[in-house]
């Protein structure tokens, strides 16, 4: 397979080829200190700064929360069931 000279880019799009679904791409100013502290926490972890910085604000929004299901309702129901007897 040999590649062509030139391409045709005319009908081209700027972006990821596959969009991530829920994330929006923007540019944020944030402080020297926030990005180095992030980084040497990536490092620490293995996961991408940005990860991490995204983790942060969801924790900080409350936005973590794991959603209700049968066995956590089971459990909290046992609990609070043996506390009021």
């Amino acid at each position: 397979m040999t590649m062509k000279k030139e391409y045709d880019f005319s009908k081209a799009k700027r972006g990821a080829v596959l969009p991530s679904a829920g994330k929006t791409r923007i540019t944020a100013y944030l402080d020297d200190a926030v990005i180095e502290r992030f980084k040497a926490l990536s490092e620490k972890t293995g996961k991408g700064y940005q990860t991490l910085i995204n983790e942060a604000l969801r924790a900080h929004l409350g936005l973590d929360e794991a959603p209700l299901n049968v066995d956590t309702l089971r459990r909290v129901l046992r609990e609070e069931l043996s506390h009021s007897r």
